[in-house]
C-alpha cells in the first residue's frame, strides 16, 4: 500500500511539473511556432521581356507542369479578363523530348464557381514559324497582330460568360527550338498541357474544359481531342470546336501543279515543309524544293506569314513552282497523310465552315466531316453561306456559345 501511494505521489508530481512547464510557455509561443513554418510557395514568377521564353536548363519532370508565369503585357491581355498571365510550361515532342511551351491564360472577373472556372483551350491560326510570331508576344499593330487579335471579340464574350481562356503558342513558337508547324501530335499536346499548367496558377480553374481552334488551330484542336483521354486523363474534355480546320495536305500537295498563279499559298506550303522537317528529318528541303523557293527558305525562320505572303517574298511564286522537278513525292505524301485530323474522340465536335473560304476550301471540310463521322465521332457540321476563312470565327459565335453552354455551362 505504501509503495502504491509512493508511486501515485510520484506520478502526480510529474503531471504537476509538466503542467507548470506548459503554462510557463510565452503566450505567443504557439503563434511563433506556426509562423516559423514555411508557407507554401505560389507559382514562380518568370523574368521580364524575352528572357521569359528562355527556360531553365532543368525542366520539371512530366508534361503540363508550370515552369513560371508573369503578368501579360502588349496586346495579350483580354479586356474582359480579371487577369491575363503569360505562362511557360512543359510538354513533350512527338519524339519524346521534354520541351518548354509558352502561352497565356485569362480568367473572368468575379467569383469563381464551385469547382473552379471552366476553361476553353484555344489553338490559334497560322502566324508563322519565327519566334516573333508567337501570339503571346503580340503587340498592337505588330507584325502578327492581324493574325492574332481578330479573335479577341469572341474570347471576350467567352470570358463574360464565365469561361477562362488558355492560348498556347504551340511547341517551338516563341521558345527555343523549331516549330513543328502542322505536326498534329505536337500542337495537340500543347493545347492539352496548357490546361494542366493553368490549374497550377492558383486562379481556381476547373479540370473540366472545352477545346476550340481556327485553321491551323482547328487542326490542332482535333488532334488534341484525339489524344485527350490518354494524354491528360486527369482532365475532363466536354467538347471541341474546329473552325475551318486545315486538313488533307496530301490531296492539296497533289493539286499544286495546277496552281500556276503566284499567291500566298506558296508561303503556307513552304512553312508546311519546314514544319515537317522538324519531326521528320528524312525530308531534305534542298532535294524537295525548287531553287526559287529555297532562296526564301531562311526567311521562314525570321519572318511571319504576313511578310512571307507578300509578292516580294514567297507570295510572288506560283504554288506549281514549289517542288523541284523530278522529286519523288511518295515519302512526303505518307508523312502529310499522317497529319490529317480525322481523329476518334468521345467528346462531341462542332465543325464550322464558310462557303467562300479559299484557304480551307469547303470540299476538304466536307470530306473531313465524313471521315470523323465514319470513325464514330458525334459531329455537328455547320456551314455558313458566303463566309470567308478569317470571318468564320465571328460568324459561328452564336452556335459556338450554344455548344459551350450545352456541353459545359459557363461560370456565370
Amino acid at each position: 500500500m505504501t509503495r502504491l501511494r509512493a508511486a501515485l505521489l510520484a506520478l502526480a508530481m510529474l503531471l504537476t511539473a509538466a503542467l507548470l512547464i506548459q503554462t510557463a510557455q510565452p503566450a505567443g509561443a504557439d503563434a511563433a511556432a506556426k509562423k516559423s513554418k514555411k508557407k507554401p510557395k505560389g507559382p514562380k514568377q518568370g523574368p521580364a521581356g524575352l528572357k521569359f521564353y528562355k527556360p531553365p536548363s532543368k525542366l520539371p519532370a512530366g508534361h503540363g507542369k508550370l515552369i513560371w508565369q508573369r503578368k501579360a503585357g502588349g496586346s495579350v491581355p483580354l479586356k474582359n479578363a480579371a487577369s491575363t498571365k503569360l505562362v511557360l510550361y512543359t510538354s513533350t515532342s512527338p519524339t519524346g523530348k521534354r520541351v518548354a511551351v509558352s502561352g497565356s491564360v485569362s480568367v473572368p472577373k468575379g467569383k469563381a464557381p464551385k469547382g473552379g472556372w471552366p476553361i476553353v483551350s484555344y489553338g490559334h491560326g497560322t502566324t508563322g514559324i519565327a519566334d516573333k510570331c508567337a501570339p503571346s508576344r503580340n503587340t498592337k499593330g505588330g507584325i502578327a497582330d492581324g493574325y492574332v487579335s481578330y479573335t479577341d471579340p469572341q474570347m471576350n464574350e467567352w470570358l463574360k460568360a464565365g469561361y477562362a481562356v488558355a492560348r498556347t503558342d504551340y511547341q517551338g513558337l516563341g521558345t527555343p527550338g523549331a516549330h513543328p508547324f502542322l505536326v498534329g501530335k505536337a500542337s495537340g499536346r500543347g493545347i492539352l498541357d496548357i490546361v494542366r499548367a493553368s490549374r497550377q496558377l492558383g486562379l481556381k480553374i476547373s479540370n473540366k474544359y472545352l477545346i476550340a481552334g481556327h485553321s491551323q488551330g482547328g487542326h490542332a484542336a482535333l488532334f488534341a481531342a484525339g489524344q485527350a483521354s490518354t494524354w491528360t486523363p486527369d482532365l475532363k474534355l466536354k467538347g471541341t470546336v474546329a473552325y475551318a480546320p486545315a486538313s488533307h495536305f496530301k490531296l492539296q500537295a497533289q493539286a499544286l501543279p495546277g496552281l500556276t498563279s503566284p499567291n500566298g499559298l506558296t508561303a503556307l506550303a513552304t512553312l508546311l515543309v519546314r514544319g515537317m522537317t522538324v519531326e521528320y528529318p528524312q525530308i531534305d528541303p534542298n532535294a524537295a524544293l525548287s531553287d526559287e523557293v529555297l532562296a526564301f527558305w531562311p526567311d521562314t525562320l525570321a519572318d511571319c506569314l504576313s511578310e512571307l505572303a507578300l509578292p516580294g517574298s514567297l507570295g510572288g511564286i506560283a504554288p506549281s513552282e514549289l517542288i523541284r522537278d523530278g522529286y519523288d513525292m511518295t515519302p512526303l505524301f505518307g508523312i502529310l497523310d499522317a497529319q490529317n485530323p480525322a481523329v476518334k474522340t468521345s467528346a462531341p465536335i462542332l465543325l464550322t465552315q464558310g462557303t467562300a473560304d479559299s484557304t480551307t476550301p469547303k470540299l476538304l471540310t466536307d470530306i473531313l466531316n465524313g471521315e470523323l463521322t465514319n470513325l464514330g465521332d458525334t459531329v455537328d457540321y455547320k456551314v455558313y453561306e458566303g463566309v470567308q476563312h478569317g470571318p468564320i470565327v465571328a460568324a459561328a459565335q452564336d452556335d459556338v456559345m450554344d455548344f459551350f453552354e450545352s456541353r459545359l455551362p459557363g461560370g456565370k
